[in-house]
């Protein structure tokens, strides 16, 4: 009896495990159907929960050495802006796309002169030294026009304050470095800005929305990126900024992007805001450009820019597989070196080049004096010259012509005031604006179409000839135009730059 009940038993406990088999194979079967379904291939999708850390799963991120490594560094920058009178430009035209600086804003859009309120505004800078110099943007610290805010109070980490004062700034390039008078400072290391990859993660660090310190994370999303928005600030705007995805806001602006190792990368400067809230695009500036603007801005008080000598061919401008070569300037460092009109230049000392503006933002990063590999294709061919890099002194060969036409150097259709006008507006002649042309000199600046053009460099203008001589006789130096609008009080000047890289 006792051996019936065993058997027993052990009958019932085979007919349950091979009922157990026969389950698990049929539920799996449907599992990996599924999981094939969705895919639409053969590789089955992960089911959460059933990871053993060997499926090829990402390792968990881990921000927090970085994050307390860099967030010391990282300080808010209040600002305030005296009362004044104004004379606001007149309201452009022109969409920016929703692309915005990611400080307060301090102005309205009212015509004609009015008394400005005192202004208070903030943003973020980087320690980048011991004994307290600081980099941030241009328009951090700018207040709102040729000037700088009138008081700068800087807010360390550990609440400590300090009074900033301007060591340099750089609109072109929307970057400026204060100093404060301490010692034994937090500060960051430079990273590499050529080595960030796309689909690296980063971090954005700063004083968003008047916030205390914090730490965003996102991915690298685009390298070179040229938004148009230092146009704002500058005639020769520098672009080429990286994007992320990091959540960045108005008060960001100066702040650091880093990568995990908690090097800097980047200084945030702008992000996509079509309802002027963050919508998952910021822009920071690549640190390789950064260091070279700041370490001129501290050494010299200005920048020191170097100069190649090529300029844009314009109608390939976004082609997207190098720099395209439209002509070689006089005197410029790439005169005597092979290069030609039509060329593409890919790679500058084996930095890939995909667009004029990674050559530009390249070439800025290094000095008057460097010698540089330039990797070019022409005919389908790849070829390597050397150059050694010059202080932007050269004109182009077009702007030296006797036979250029003012209204097409300058991309506008100009027209010389007439008795009556001048009369009517006070001035003694000058040169009316009709129309500014997509794509040229002007269409770069604040201008507006109706700007009277008086004088250029402190001389005269009365007429178009007048025009063409002057700018002939600068030579490629920076210009400066002044003029008025009519029905506008105020002066109104606007700097132009005839140099490309």
């Amino acid at each position: 009896m006792k051996l019936k009940q065993i058997l027993l038993i052990v009958a019932i406990s085979a007919v349950s495990a091979l009922t157990s088999v026969w389950i698990y194979g049929k539920v799996s079967g449907k599992q990996t159907a599924f999981s094939q379904s969705i895919n639409g291939g053969n590789v089955p999708a992960n089911y959460a929960g059933f990871l053993d850390g060997t499926s090829g799963a990402a390792e968990p991120l881990d921000f927090t050495k970085a994050a307390n490594a860099a967030v010391p560094a990282v300080v808010h920058i209040k600002t305030k802006i005296a009362a004044k009178k104004v004379s606001n430009s007149l309201p452009r035209n022109r969409n920016n796309g929703g692309m915005e600086d990611l400080f307060e804003q301090f102005f309205n859009n009212n015509f004609g002169p009015q008394i400005q309120p005192e202004q208070r505004a903030s943003g973020s800078g980087v320690i980048i030294s011991e004994d307290g110099y600081i980099i941030t943007n241009n328009h951090v610290v700018s207040d709102g026009g040729d000037g700088v805010a009138s008081e700068i109070t800087v807010t360390l980490h550990n609440k400590k304050e300090y009074k900033a004062k301007v060591i340099g700034r750089d609109p072109s390039s929307d970057l400026a470095v204060l100093k404060v008078d301490g010692t034994g400072l937090p500060f960051l290391l430079y990273g590499n800005s050529d080595n960030v990859k796309l689909g690296q993660w980063v971090l954005a660090i700063g004083y968003p929305l008047t916030l205390e310190t914090t730490v965003t994370a996102g991915i690298v999303s685009a390298k070179g990126r040229n938004i148009g928005i230092n146009s704002r600030q500058s005639q020769t705007p520098i672009e080429s900024f990286i994007q992320t995805d990091a959540a960045v806001n108005q008060g960001n602006s100066g702040g650091a992007l880093i990568t995990t190792d908690g090097q800097l990368v980047g200084i945030n400067s702008a992000i996509y805001a079509p309802n002027g809230t963050y919508a998952g695009y910021s822009f920071a500036i690549p640190v390789n450009l950064v260091k070279k603007i700041i370490n001129d801005l501290i050494k010299f008080g200005d920048v020191k820019r170097p100069y190649l000598g090529v300029s844009v061919d314009r109608e390939k401008f976004d082609a997207g597989d190098g720099a395209h070569v439209g002509e070689i300037a006089k005197d410029g460092a790439a005169t005597n070196i092979g290069l030609k009109p039509g060329d593409v230049i890919t790679k500058i000392n084996d930095v890939p080049i995909f667009s004029w503006t990674e050559l530009q933002a390249t070439v800025s990063s290094y000095n008057a004096g460097d010698k540089i590999n330039i990797t070019y294709k022409r005919d389908g061919k790849e070829n390597t010259t050397a150059a050694t890099l010059k202080a932007i002194t050269g004109t182009y060969e077009s702007l030296a012509s006797t036979n250029t036409n003012v209204s097409d150097q300058l991309g506008a259709d100009l027209e010389t005031v007439d008795e009556k006008t001048a009369l009517k507006n006070n001035v003694e002649g000058g040169v009316l604006v009709k129309k500014i042309k997509t794509g040229g000199v002007f269409s770069k600046t604040r201008m507006e179409s109706g700007f009277i053009i008086t004088s250029v460099n402190g001389m005269d203008i009365s007429s178009i000839e007048d025009l063409n001589e002057a700018i002939k006789s600068l030579k490629g130096e920076t210009i400066q135009l002044e003029g008025m609008y009519p029905g506008y009080s105020g002066t109104y000047r606007y700097p132009l730059n005839m140099n490309q890289p």
